[in-house]
């Protein structure tokens, strides 16, 4: 059997989640956009879900539902108003590409470095977030390192500059507090134990997008499309059990946390020790490569960094942001755990791991 300690990747399905889905699936499959009541109920149901998601993020603000994470990036970064965008080299592609893609179309594009630690250079920051910018778009947990960025304070710098502040929260959703004054934040479902296929955008009041898609104008006209009522049914369980069991949540991980610094203590922390969530432990370990670390340990699920680009072959960008050689970067694997990793499980992943590169090392 694999131990999974993949959890940045996706997240195991809640129970509670399938349950909830399930006849909406089956039985109860009307389109929530149609005005019968079979549709009527189906919009009933996604109606609930955008309440539950809603309660984890800041008040003053609507919730649109999308098809993940990627998709809600994609609406803010493309629609936002004219002007220049500012972002961090650690950021997922679901950003950095995009924010590309704007500057092929003549928008002025900064990516602001960070330091060993992973964290964002704020006098950078400051020199480069002024009038002029339009939307400044940061992760609050890294996806790769877990390193956890200073995003209250880059909104700040956003404010004064008449800018955006987008938080790509997908990695600190129902983990961590997110910065009350962000503008729009992004969140995915299935890396709090919901579903794949959906994720949602807020906005907060006030804030006005162009459209990227057009169709039959449904989610307020920024993202036309038939919803999936299972799906944010699914997510709506996910994000109420996030809240619900948080207590029980956090201390779970930081009992793996503690258990896990012992286990892995050949190993280097990649990012800052200090500023991060700690369900997630990027690791790398001198005389070991990555991926024949992971071909070695085939009963073991963990990864080499991000699910999106760990086929590429390259080096991670965001350990090479760090100052990692490329050495460096192909010999450090990502660990992540959460509610339902128990502490036999990491144990027995530890042995094996730590077993095969010992043997990688050896002289």
């Amino acid at each position: 059997m694999t131990i999974y300690l993949d959890y940045q990747a996706t997240t195991p399905l809640a129970p509670e989640a399938f349950d909830v889905m399930a006849p909406l699936l089956r039985d109860q499959f009307a389109n929530p956009h149609s005005p019968h009541r079979p549709g009527r109920a189906a919009a009933a149901q996604v109606e609930l879900a955008r309440t539950e998601v809603a309660q984890l993020l800041p008040g003053g603000g609507r919730l649109l539902f999308t098809s993940g994470a990627t998709e809600a990036l994609n609406i803010a970064i493309q629609g936002a108003p004219p002007g220049g965008i500012v972002t961090i080299a650690t950021e997922h592609a679901a950003v950095l590409d995009t924010a590309l893609a704007q500057r092929s179309k003549g928008r002025e594009v900064t990516i602001l470095p960070v330091g060993p630690d992973g964290l964002v250079d704020m006098d950078a920051a400051e020199k480069a977030i002024r009038p002029g910018v339009a939307l400044v778009a940061a992760m609050l947990v890294n996806n790769e390192i877990g390193v956890i960025q200073p995003v209250a304070g880059l909104a700040e710098l956003a404010h004064a500059a008449g800018a955006l502040l987008l938080c790509d929260a997908v990695q600190g959703y129902g983990r961590t507090d997110i910065p009350a004054d962000a503008d729009m934040i992004a969140i995915s479902a299935h890396k709090i134990h919901g579903p794949k296929g959906v994720g949602a955008l807020w906005l907060r009041d006030g804030v006005s997008l162009e459209p990227s898609i057009h169709g039959g104008g449904q989610e307020q006209g920024l993202r036309s499309g038939t919803l999936s009522p299972a799906l944010c049914a699914g997510f709506g369980v996910a994000a109420r059990l996030m809240r619900e069991r948080a207590g029980a949540d956090r201390a779970h991980v930081e009992m793996l946390w503690d258990r896990a610094q012992t286990l892995f203590s050949g190993w280097t922390l990649n990012g800052s020790a200090d500023s991060r969530y700690h369900g997630n432990m990027n690791l790398r370990r001198d005389g070991v490569d990555g991926a024949r670390l992971l071909s070695d340990c085939r009963n073991v699920a963990f990864s080499l960094g991000s699910a999106c680009a760990s086929g590429s072959g390259r080096p991670s960008h965001v350990l090479r942001a760090l100052g990692l050689s490329d050495r460096q970067a192909r010999g450090s694997v990502r660990i992540g755990f959460g509610r339902y990793t128990t502490l036999a499980e990491l144990e027995d992943a530890a042995v094996i791991m730590n077993e095969a590169a010992a043997v990688q090392a050896a002289p």
